[in-house]
């Protein structure tokens, strides 16, 4: 399937006509243009709002592991003690990439189907004294939410330099404070929530993290080092993808006179409904309760005798696409995402309504 449908796969999401417009202007070079500096600085104060961080942006040619990378990467030594939070496939994901980069890393471990307690990660940030804590904000194999917030203030509370947060699939459905829960890197991706292609990603940098970043002096073409000065300088580390800039900055813009704060209720309202189908259906969702599940995914167990294959290929030859999981859960869970402009209410039913009908059928 090329194009889909019925799109409720969890990302990258179906970009808008307005957002796939942008790729058909023949822009210049960005490194020439004054154009180009003033599109950055607008896109960088639309994100700015939606992520809620008054901190400067790091704006990337690159799907969103170009800055789950080169965040670690630019702010980490070998033997550096790296805590990480894994509620799934990403949290331990993250805590191993710290690895190869000779981090030592403890990972505190918790149930797939569950989210991380902030009193099991407090006892081991004072046991382990980690300069840096990882976490995913919506572990998307899951379809959970964390709490990144009490994290963030234990962060603080026993001053660990860095606080290192994945809200890729968070950013744009999920209420995010970064600078009121204490982020120091931000990681955000433009084909989730945002509703644009995957080839744009985001790290907001608190003050202290850019000393951090000087300190340690990675350089590579995903070290975020060069972003410090870049727009000021006119100067950026390689050629940005102008289209790219202009296509998600149409993205941002479309969530913010929707209104943040009903962006964010529509993703809560379509979620919730989606769950009370689902189960209606006879499902049974794998986050062990409504409080852990995200808004903007929903994480489904596989009914009883029927395999993903064949689920997935009933599904697809009704022109409906959604996903399955990774990890331990793969074959176990399909996965229903519904973010960005998948966040529909008509959308999610019409889905629903040939889920219905393939598992009577199947």
């Amino acid at each position: 399937m090329e194009t889909y449908a019925i799109p409720l796969v969890p990302g990258p999401t179906t970009a808008p006509q307005t957002v796939r417009e942008a790729y058909l202007t023949d822009y210049g070079s960005a490194d020439l243009e004054p154009e180009y500096a003033g599109l950055y600085t607008c896109l960088q104060i639309r994100l700015q709002q939606i992520l809620g961080t008054g901190n400067q942006l790091a704006i990337m040619t690159g799907e969103s592991m170009l800055a789950l990378c080169g965040a670690l990467k630019s702010c980490l030594r070998p033997g550096e003690r790296v805590l990480a939070v894994s509620t799934g496939v990403f949290g331990a994901g993250v805590g191993d990439m710290a690895r190869q980069i000779g981090a030592e890393v403890e990972t505190v471990h918790f149930a797939f189907n569950a989210t991380a307690d902030p009193g099991r990660v407090e006892e081991a940030i004072r046991s382990f004294r980690p300069k840096l804590v990882t976490a995913i904000h919506c572990e998307t194999p899951s379809g959970t939410l964390n709490p990144v917030a009490e994290i963030g203030g234990l962060v603080r509370a026993y001053g660990v330099p860095l606080f290192y947060v994945d809200a890729v699939a968070s950013a744009g459905g999920a209420p995010l404070r970064v600078d009121d829960w204490g982020i120091d890197l931000c990681l955000a991706g433009s084909q989730k929530c945002l509703t644009a292609f995957p080839d744009m990603s985001i790290v907001s940098v608190s003050q202290r993290t850019w000393q951090i970043i000087d300190e340690v002096d990675y350089a590579g073409y995903d070290a975020l080092k060069p972003w410090r000065t870049a727009l000021a300088d006119r100067w950026f580390p390689y050629i940005p993808a102008w289209q790219s800039t202009a296509a998600l900055d149409v993205a941002c813009r479309l969530v913010l006179e929707e209104g943040l704060e009903a962006v964010i209720g529509r993703h809560a309202v379509v979620a919730a409904h989606c769950r009370q189908r689902l189960r209606a259906l006879g499902l049974d969702l794998l986050p062990a309760s409504d409080h852990d599940c995200s808004p903007t995914v929903t994480a489904v167990r596989m009914p009883e005798g029927i395999g993903w294959p064949a689920l997935d290929r009933a599904l697809r030859a009704r022109g409906l696409a959604v996903g399955g999981s990774l990890g331990p859960l793969a074959g176990s869970v399909f996965r229903i995402g519904h973010m960005g402009a998948q966040a529909s209410l008509a959308l999610v039913d019409r889905g629903l309504e040939v889920l219905q009908d393939v598992l009577q059928s199947i």
